[in-house]
């Protein structure tokens, strides 16, 4: 089984970034049309090098001069901050107090680990390392998917990336729908999460209270580790959470109850019982009722238990998807009994839904206009992954463990590269594969084909010869349409302004 040998690194990143790295569309994203002065120059870059050497507050004249810093530093990863007041790399000439953050997308991180409390897979970490590339220890053969542990916090696997599916939806739909946003990147992060760019020009102007609010409204799940209960709703059920419960419900079946299984076991559906209030079957007395009569919670009257009818009925049933839609029964039937007044409305299978699937967002990555964030297209150092954009048409299909790579290393001795005739064997080598691969299997006819070819057009050639080129094209048309967009803004104030 071939995986990543971070030990490559100092070999591959500089063919990296000199021939795959697209730096002319990177530029115009973070130019932004050159519409306001200095705009790049003042953007702050941070490099992380390598023996972990980081170096903040990195500022360039133009895309050009970053280019030249890239292919001569060869980063191991690549974090883009805010634009500043000032020139990044000239803050410590600044009077203190004057260096501040003017502006920056609206970023979003959402991470897996932030998910380990609800999901019930990829607890062996050496199982799924070795399908992902991600070391860890080797193994042969699948084992059943049990609860995660914190030592598994890091791994990932096809069930649980659903997840991240779905939260791209849910986001994605409010920022355009409810929030009125147009420009969004979302960047598969590398290993185990995705991140969000909204470039819209009066959102990159947001303070923090705005970002905060803007979070704020995108948080249905709430609580620490030792919350049990972190999704809480209640009548009138706003718009939002509605149109969230719609995307979810459509992956819910597949995602949570045949590949997590949350209600197989006595041990998995006692936790989602547990999100269930104790009065939610028909015929349970509504709060003026109890108030009004002094009814109390330990006198049985009024307030049928359900916990323990449904724990002796859930070993009846077959599965979690038999189960799920006994507890699902119970829940409609108190909203349905709701408008005659005899029970009190019940959500507990949107807040299970919702606790279990619904985005987790970082909201001081969000909040902080000078907060970094890795930057689209960095090569993730401990799985080799490319930091690729998201096509939101094919989401759906998206296979983080497909996504191009810089390099694996083959430990099989008995096997060789591309054109090995088998004798004699050759030792454990490394072996170059996907990205790297790719451009040497394409290396002898460009070679020739090149000619007089100026050194740009032949990196475009390069990367649209392997497979980053799909990942390149979502971008490319991303920054299309914002340029797009912005030329038309343009037209629009010239002829209001009778400027022609």
């Amino acid at each position: 089984m071939a995986r990543f040998e971070p030990a490559a690194l100092p070999e591959l990143l500089p063919v990296f970034y000199r021939r795959l790295f697209p730096h002319g569309v990177y530029g115009r994203w973070l130019g932004y049309g050159g519409v306001v002065r200095n705009y790049f120059q003042l953007r702050e870059f941070s490099f992380t090098l390598r023996d972990d050497v980081y170096v903040r507050f990195q500022s360039f004249g133009s895309p050009q001069e970053l280019e030249r810093e890239l292919q001569k530093t060869n980063p191991y990863k690549i974090d883009i901050g805010a634009v500043y007041s000032h020139r990044p790399n000239q803050h410590n000439t600044v009077r203190l107090g004057a260096f501040q953050p003017q502006e920056k997308e609206l970023v979003f991180d959402i991470d897996m680990t932030d998910y380990d409390d609800v999901r019930m897979c990829c607890r062996f970490s050496g199982v799924f390392a070795a399908r992902a590339g991600i070391g860890g220890r080797g193994g042969t053969g699948r084992r059943p998917d049990p609860p995660c542990s914190a030592s598994s916090s890091a791994e990932i696997c096809s069930k649980c990336w659903t997840l991240m599916t779905i939260a791209v939806r849910v986001i994605d739909r409010a920022l355009v729908e409810d929030l009125g946003m147009k420009h969004r990147l979302w960047v598969y992060s590398g290993r185990r999460g995705v991140h969000c760019w909204v470039c819209d020009d009066a959102v990159r102007k947001w303070s923090p209270a705005l970002r905060a609010a803007a979070v704020e409204y995108l948080t249905l799940v709430k609580g620490g580790a030792e919350t049990v209960k972190k999704v809480n709703l209640s009548e009138p059920i706003h718009p939002f959470i509605r149109r969230s419960v719609s995307v979810v419900e459509k992956y819910f079946d597949a995602y949570a109850l045949v590949g997590q299984d949350i209600l197989g076991s006595p041990e998995s559906w006692d936790k989602v019982l547990a999100l269930v209030p104790e009065d939610i079957l028909p015929g349970a007395a509504p709060p003026s009722r109890v108030r009004r009569e002094g009814l109390h919670r330990g006198s049985g009257v009024g307030r049928p238990q359900h916990r323990e009818p449904l724990q002796g009925e859930f070993p009846k049933k077959r599965d979690s998807v038999q189960r799920w839609e006994l507890l699902k029964g119970r829940m409609e039937r108190t909203r349905r009994a709701a408008g005659t007044g005899k029970s009190t409305p019940c959500y507990a299978d949107w807040e299970i839904m919702l606790q279990y699937c619904f985005p987790r967002l970082d909201i001081n990555v969000s909040k902080g206009v000078g907060h970094l964030l890795k930057s689209p297209f960095s090569v993730h150092p401990k799985t080799g992954r490319i930091s690729v954009p998201l096509d939101l048409q094919r989401l759906d299909q998206f296979d983080p463990f497909a996504v191009p790579t810089i390099r694996y290393v083959s430990r099989a001795g008995s096997t060789g590269g591309p054109g090995w005739t088998g004798s004699p064997p050759p030792r454990p080598t490394i072996s170059r594969s996907s990205l790297c691969h790719e451009l040497d299997a394409a290396g002898n006819d460009g070679e020739q084909e090149d000619g007089g070819e100026t050194e740009p057009k032949r990196r475009a050639r390069d990367y649209k010869k392997t497979s980053l080129a799909p990942y390149v094209r979502v971008f490319e048309q991303f920054v299309e349409e914002m340029e797009h967009a912005r030329r038309g803004e343009l037209l629009r104030r010239s002829d209001l302004q009778g400027d022609f």
